[in-house]
């Protein structure tokens, strides 16, 4: 592996919160062992720390009463150190016999160490001029969250989420969320950079719920990560209450870059493009800045592949997004929005969230055309049917119908799309005469409703019929509709008909 290829997988290893163990073939299960043993859910991050070169330097780290497996990581090629518990005892690197390291491996460029879990203020004296990486870590139910949080410009004031990267050299604020203890308070948090001894102190007010907000006149304009020292009391026992640390795993980098968004709706139209305008501001030096727009959804999209700024100003630009014509209605997609500086050097983005909606122009319920309702009914009904053939349709302007379901009856109903017209659906319906009534619920693709009710009933003389009523000679079909006005997304009518027909001729198509 060449040199750069390396110091990729160490960059990319020290932002993540990794290590980057260089072994050979032969070292390579022994690794993979040593990886495995390490791993476990609750793991929590005390100290983490990268130098390169490599410098003498002392670091500290606060072990609490709810840790154990206490380890220790060096990334190094060579390293030396000594560490010294809290009790004041002291081991060298070079003592494999002390009592404060309990185990060690190690394998290619890492090492290992397992701590006797001492609780208190440990420290570690690390005296090599070799790159390094170390890094502390434990089991622990205690950790923590955080957010970082920007003063909100709308009418309400408070404060909105930041969901990009902070802005460097500008005061900023943190919300910190203490998990696994309802008794932990937070007293510090910090803003320590990476790679070296910078740091910046935060003011904590305690928010509530396990909530504490910390605010600092400065977002580091290096790499950092966010350490978090507090108390945490022992309710059950009344012990009193012991300090406790934890730090991000993962390093943040802060941006001079800006990218927001002006007003824009979060609707998307299928077929129609949206605008959605963008402004990008640097705190640096100016020059051609590229910009890539990229949505979840592969929709098209149309923006300025570079925009150009002056040292510490901005300009504008905007990005359509166009979803399909068939895209389907209630499709979330995400659009994030990339800015980068010259060369590389810094980037930012801004990330949105739209959903896409369809332009409703049908506000008409579906309809039923009864095609046809035969029935052998007798007094004992639990050796009769009734069948029943309905047509739906959602009109010459409709959407299309969507789906048939039974609101009312015990019967079996099938659907079926009529050939060579995808607008209308026949419905057929089977039900023992002991079952007299049924109720279709019809819904269109935009959400118009609409029912359709039938019932039959037998006669006294053992035949069936429609529901019973005096029909003058000659007799004839009678079917009394009903509409009521409901609201499904704009509105539907409600189609309610009872057939009253009565020995009804055959050219109606009723038996």
């Amino acid at each position: 592996m060449v040199k750069s290829e390396a110091q990729l997988y160490r960059d990319l290893a020290q932002a993540s919160g990794g290590q980057a163990i260089e072994v050979t073939k032969s070292e390579l299960q022994v690794a993979t062992s040593i990886i495995v043993e390490s791993s476990s859910s609750s793991l929590v991050t005390l100290l983490q720390a990268s130098r390169s070169p490599g410098k003498a330097e002392n670091f500290t780290f606060t072990v609490d009463d709810s840790l154990k497996n206490l380890r220790m990581y060096i990334t190094a090629s060579s390293v030396s150190f000594t560490l010294i518990s809290p009790s004041g005892e002291s081991q060298q690197s070079s003592n494999t016999t002390g009592s404060l390291i309990t185990a060690s491996q190690s394998v290619g460029n890492f090492q290992t160490l397992q701590l006797k879990t001492q609780v208190g203020l440990w420290e570690i004296k690390m005296v090599s001029t070799n790159a390094y990486n170390l890094k502390v870590v434990g089991e622990s139910p205690i950790d923590f969250l955080f957010e970082f949080w920007e003063v909100s410009q709308g009418l309400l004031g408070g404060f909105d989420v930041v969901d990009n990267r902070p802005t460097a050299g500008v005061n900023g604020s943190l919300m910190v969320t203490v998990t696994g203890s309802d008794s932990a308070t937070v007293t510090e948090v910090i803003l320590v950079e990476s790679s070296g001894a910078g740091q910046v102190n935060g003011t904590v007010e305690a928010q509530g719920g396990g909530d504490f907000l910390a605010q600092f006149d400065r977002i580091p304009s290096e790499e950092f990560v966010v350490l978090v020292k507090g108390q945490n009391s022992n309710v059950s026992t009344r012990e009193a209450s012991v300090f406790f640390q934890r730090q991000s795993p993962t390093n943040i980098r802060a941006s001079t870059l800006t990218v927001t968004v002006g007003d824009s709706q979060s609707v998307l139209v299928p077929g129609t493009p949206l605008s959605v305008p963008f402004t990008v501001t640097t705190g640096g030096a100016g020059g051609s800045f590229s910009i890539k727009a990229t949505n979840d959804q592969g929709f098209t999209s149309t923006f300025p592949s570079s925009l150009l700024l002056e040292t510490g100003g901005s300009a504008n630009g905007t990005v359509n997004l166009t979803a399909p014509i068939n895209t389907t209605s209630g499709t979330d997609v995400t659009l994030t929005i990339e800015a980068e500086a010259p060369g590389g050097a810094d980037t930012n983005y801004v990330v949105l969230r739209f959903t896409v909606l369809r332009t409703v122009t049908d506000f008409t319920q579906p309809v039923c055309e009864l095609l046809s309702l035969q029935s052998n009914c007798s007094e004992n009904c639990s050796l009769s049917t009734w069948k029943l053939s309905v047509q739906v349709t959602d009109g010459a302007e409709g959407t299309g119908v969507d789906s048939v379901s039974l609101r009312q009856g015990n019967g079996t109903l099938n659907t079926s799309l009529a050939a060579g017209n995808e607008n209308r659906t026949l419905v057929s319906y089977i039900a023992s005469c002991c079952s007299p009534d049924v109720e279709l619920l019809v819904v269109d693709r935009v959400g118009n409703v609409g029912s359709c009710s039938y019932t039959v009933q037998k006669t006294s003389t053992s035949s069936s019929q429609a529901t019973t009523t005096s029909i003058p000679d000659p007799p004839t079909a009678v079917a009394v509709v009903s509409l009521s006005t409901k609201t499904v997304q704009s509105f539907f009518l409600c189609l309610s008909i009872t057939i009253l027909g009565l020995n009804l001729p055959s050219e109606m198509g009723i038996n």
